[in-house]
This record gives C-alpha cells, structure tokens and sequence, in this order.
C-alpha cells in the first residue's frame, strides 16, 4: 500500500521519534481473531507513556490522516484492500498487573489480556473479574466496549482508567461516571488510547473464585463455536438477542465464500483457513439484510470493520 503524501510524512516523522517501533505495511491479519484482512499502512507500537507524546505531534497537525486502535483484535476486521491511515497497538510495557488482595483491588495495563486479567485476580481472591475469562479482548478494548458478560460488565468493577489523547498527547485519569459506560460503549474519542485501569472487587476464597471461571469456561465451549471467529458480531437489539433473530430468520450456516454463521451460536461468524476480509464483511451485511426483511429489526454491528467502503477515510475506534 502506497501511502498518501500526508500520512507518508507523518510516517516518516514517527519513525525518526520511536525508532524501532514503526512499521509500513504491517499485516493486520496476526492481529485480529478471524486471521484474515489486508495490511496496515503505518502500524506504532507504544511502549511507554513517554511515547504518547511523540505520538501526537505529527498527527496534531494531519487531523485528516486516518487513526486506528488495536487491542488484541477480538471484535476488528481490517478490508482486505487495507487500512491506509496510523494503527496503533500498546507493547508489553503496558502488560503489567499489580493485585491487592487485601483491597481486593487490581491495577491492569491496557495490553493486559483479559483472560489473563481473570485467572491471577481470582488466583490471588479477588472475586467479581470472573466474567473476564471468557473475553478474548485486552484491558483497553474492555474500557472502551464496555465489555461483559455472564451477568457482569466493565462498568460494575473498573473505578478509574488512565487515557491518553493521541492527538494533544495529554494524559488524564478517568473516573467511572468520567469514562460514560453505556451497552457496549463508552465515552472515549477515536483518538483515545487507554493505557491502563484499576478495578474494584470483593475478597473471597481463591478455590472459589477458581470455581466460577471453570464453570464460565465450561459454558462457553458448550454454547460457542471454537475457530477463528470475533465472538458476537452484531449488538443485541433492546428485549432481544441478535443470535435468537438471526436463527429465527434461518440463517444458522449461511456461507459466504470461507466465511459461516456457526450451528452452534448464530450470532458468531467462523472463518474457514484461506478466508478474506471481505467475505466476512459481505456474510455481515447479508444476514443485516434479511434479518431486517424478516423481523423488521435492523441488527448493529458490535465487530468493527475498518476500511470497507469508504476506504478508511474517517477514525475507527477498533478493538483494543
């Protein structure tokens, strides 16, 4: 992918500010759970808080240059024809996580995997972070989605989350009500990174807590396709559930080229080894098409697609 004049610039600029953290035409594909989709035109990884700053002083002036968060991929699909704008991903500098048990508190790195997240807090007694273990997202990605659940949300357990604004370079912590937790979203710009969060729990026996996240485990191998999938790829309407519309509409193993509604949760879509982007792409577009026909309700996308028909042009917000 050839970059435009303006984001070859800031490539540039970026590149001479983090040596060895920038790269032109990283594949996407690594990146994102369906394991297809085309090639990242300028991708930044930021190890360190330092790092937000020279970040921001070539994009503080190509407001235009498209912008793109990545977390660890599980809800972002990247075109095929690519993303010709800024990616930016957290490095294991922000992989940390620091547990008091006695507070039953937890302070997590945004690149912290969620999984990951759940086993050492509930490992160390703290209980109420469970839910985690079944979210294949990061820390950042979970503020930002308003990630949940089993019954729990983000929003019941984060007390306050450190964001970094990619375009000023400025660093705030935000409280909860701050952060505007909502179904699956939040009050974070496009251009809002977070960098890590602290999370509030109760005290309890670690054997217990261990218990509940075998039982969630259990439960979700039962019920949800294993493969390369993007967990639910449409939010659930008001009253309903997008998987129970889509079954209804008859749609359970509709194909379009690699890509398949599962039998087993009709609202995850499995790639098949060898799919594209756009296949994905399409199969959500279909069953929004005959979903709509058949019910009347227009299903919303929770899976971020980046780069489809307008070419990127505008800031996604992405899977962090």
């Amino acid at each position: 992918m050839k970059p435009p004049d303006a984001l070859a610039e800031v490539a540039t600029q970026l590149a001479a500010a983090l040596p060895g953290r920038v790269t032109r035409d990283a594949p996407s594909a690594p990146l994102v759970t369906y394991r297809c989709g085309g090639t990242l035109a300028v991708m930044v990884r930021v190890e360190r808080e330092a790092d937000v700053s020279a970040l921001a002083a070539p994009l503080a002036t190509t407001p235009a240059v498209p912008f793109l968060v990545i977390g660890r991929g599980s809800n972002l699909l990247v075109a095929d024809a690519g993303f010709p704008g800024v990616a930016v991903m957290l490095g294991d500098g922000f992989a940390e996580l620091r547990i008091d048990a006695d507070a039953a508190r937890v302070d997590a790195g945004g690149a912290v995997a969620l999984p990951v997240l759940a086993r050492r807090s509930g490992a160390a007694g703290v209980a109420g972070l469970e839910f985690y273990v079944g979210i294949p997202g990061s820390v950042g990605g979970a503020i930002r989605m308003n990630a949940g659940g089993h019954g729990a949300q983000t929003a019941d357990v984060v007390t306050c989350a450190r964001v970094a604004d990619c375009t000023t370079g400025e660093i705030r912590t935000l409280n909860r009500d701050e952060l505007g937790l909502g179904y699956r979203r939040s009050a974070l710009g496009a251009r809002e990174l977070v960098l890590g969060a602290s999370f509030s729990g109760t005290r309890d026996d670690p054997a217990a807590c261990g218990r509940r996240i075998d039982e969630i485990v259990t439960w979700r191998r039962e019920h949800q396709p294993g493969g390369q999938n993007a967990g639910s790829v449409f939010t659930n309407p008001p009253g309903d559930a997008a998987g129970r519309l889509i079954e209804a509409a008859g749609l359970k193993g509709l194909r379009v080229g690699g890509v398949v509604v599962s039998e087993k949760h009709a609202n995850f879509f499995v790639a098949e080894p060898g799919a594209r982007a756009d296949d994905v792409a399409r199969l959500v577009y279909e069953v929004q098409q005959r979903v709509e026909a058949v019910s009347g309700v227009r299903l919303v996308p929770e899976l971020a697609l980046v780069g489809f028909d307008d070419g990127g042009g505008v800031d996604q917000e992405g899977e962090r």
